[in-house]
Parts: C-alpha cells; structure tokens; sequence
C-alpha cells in the first residue's frame, strides 16, 4: 500500500516535536476488517491518519497508544486480536469471527530522517521495503521483497514485520474521455497507481485529470503494446474513443496477461468488436478472459455511475 497522506502526518507531528505510535495490521486471517499493510498513525491527543479495521477494536486500539504515548513508552510490541465473543483472551469486542496481529511502533524525531526517506521514495516510486520490529523501525532503500508483507513472531516478545512500500496494484487506462476522469478519480482512493493513454493532444478531460499518477498522449494507439506493462498486479481498462481503437489495442495486448481485462461498451457494440476480432485469428481463450461490457451490472449511466461499475468489478477480481 502506499499510505503517503499517513507518513506525512507523522512527518508533520515528529517535525513539531510529538511522539507518534504507528499502528500496522502484520497479520490477518477469517474475516478480519483489517488486512496486512493497514495502517494508523495516532499522536498523544488522540488525532489520527489512517485504519487498522474501524470499529470497537480500533477505538479501543487508539486509546491504548495514547495511553503509551502520554506514559513515554517506547518499546514496540504486537497486540493479537481475535474478533469472536468466546475467545479466551485478546477479545477485541468485534464478532465478524477473523483475527489480527497489530505492531504499536512508537516514533519520535530521531526516525523523522528515515520517514523522510520513505515519503520521498514513495513520491518517486523508488522500491523500498519498511521493516518494524522489537527494537524499532528502519527503511531497505532499493530493495523488494518476492512477497509484499513478512511477519515472523519469535521467542518471548520478538517479533518482525517487512512490508514493500508504495503501489502493489497498477491500472491503466486507455482512453481519456469521461469515463476515464471519473474512473481516474475514484480509483486514486483505491491504492492504485494509475497510468493513463490517449492519442488526443490537448482533451479537456486529460487535461483536467489529476488523478492518474502518469499521462502519456501516443501518436496512435498502434503501437501501444510496449507501452503497458503486465502481470498478476496489472489491471487494464479500454475505454477509447470508438471500436475501432479499441479493436487495435486489444490486437496489440493480446497475449498479455493481466489480473484484469475490461473494456467498455455496449453488449451489441462488444459483440460486433469480439466477431471482428475472432475472425482476425485472436484465440478465443485470450477473448474470454475480457470483461465485457466492462463493470458490473447496476444499469449505470453517467461516467461517475459507469467509474462505480467499473471499480466494483476490479475490486471483485483483485480480492478474489
């Protein structure tokens, strides 16, 4: 996750000389509201950047950092919650039946250099990996784990939490009109790293757009294939101008995998689009995997109602 609005809050509370307790979800299982990676930032009156999982167990999680805080304590620890009535112990007054492993990293200005650091690198899109641990916090510049999050439990009170910081997940989207501003602007909320094409120099829409972390205006769309990258975290919308761009950026990406395929229009319109295509020779395994018509069907029909489909459907498919 990238979580830049949460290290920046820190940033701005250790520059003014406060303490922070950052609060990281290490491990989750069942159905648990908070997953690895979650993160929450409170200071010592209780204001706060960021989630672990809401509810009862967040506000009671809250309260104790700020209990540690206002007593000066500085050793980091985990705190096991388990989310049903009739657990044992760590109760954490929430009944959805998962649990969770939270690590309480206290943080003072002596880290501000290394949170520094790690803002900076999430700003760049520099690979690093965030490690906390018993004995404090520390940044691996220029490194990336194979799997985004480690959490090891050792003897006594011992533990270690790796994360890889910034995007796990990556959309692009080709095509920059209404849709693509409206999807743009809600996907940034998402922790998506948004890359955006279009072929249109000087489109409103694009221009308007500050929610796509990369534009980049093409020549045309025919050779775009080098321009997209793929893989298990690539998400891919097509949303251009009319079928037939959409029907040569779907020659030039066919092959490639993605966690997710869509491409926007009506079922009549994709009908005719998937025939062309079929008759050209593209194997129909590499068809059937394209959602389409992109999102889900809730009868959407502004661009911010088609962005909601759109998000839900990629949502769907990300979480499985």
């Amino acid at each position: 996750m990238n979580h830049l609005s949460c290290w920046q809050f820190i940033q701005k509370r250790l520059s003014a000389g406060q303490r922070i307790m950052l609060l990281t979800v290490a491990a989750s299982a069942g159905s648990s509201p908070g997953r690895p990676g979650f993160k929450m930032a409170v200071d010592e009156t209780g204001a706060l950047q960021g989630s672990i999982g809401g509810g009862i167990m967040e506000v009671k999680l809250v309260e104790l950092a700020r209990e540690k805080l206002q007593k000066g304590d500085t050793k980091p620890f985990c705190k096991r919650q388990i989310h049903r009535p009739d657990a044992p112990r760590d109760r954490s007054g929430m009944i959805c039946s998962g649990e969770q492993t939270v690590v309480f990293t206290p943080l003072t200005k002596e880290d501000l250099p290394a949170v520094r650091r790690l803002i900076g690198c999430l700003k760049k899109q520099i690979p690093a990996v965030l490690c906390l641990y018993d004995a404090g916090f520390h940044l691996l510049e220029d490194r990336t784990n194979e799997t985004p999050y480690q959490f090891e439990a050792r003897a006594g009170a011992g533990f270690i939490f790796e994360e890889n910081t910034g995007f796990q997940n990556h959309l692009c989207i080709i095509g920059g009109g209404h849709c693509a501003l409206a999807l743009s602007e809600l996907m940034s909320k998402l922790d998506f790293h948004i890359s955006l094409f279009d072929d249109r120099p000087g489109l409103d829409t694009v221009k308007k757009n500050r929610f796509a972390h990369k534009i980049q205006i093409i020549d045309n769309y025919a050779n775009i294939g080098g321009l997209i990258p793929h893989g298990e975290n690539v998400y891919l919308v097509v949303m251009t101008l009319g079928y037939r761009s959409d029907e040569q950026v779907i020659r030039q990406l066919a092959g490639k995998q993605f966690k997710y395929f869509g491409v926007l229009g009506s079922a009549a319109k994709m009908q005719t689009v998937l025939e062309n295509l079929r008759r050209d020779g593209i194997p129909e395994e590499y068809l059937r995997r394209i959602h389409t018509p992109a999102g889900l069907h809730i009868n959407s029909r502004t661009p911010e109602e088609i962005a909601v489909s759109i998000a839900a459907e990629i949502i769907a498919v990300k979480n499985g």
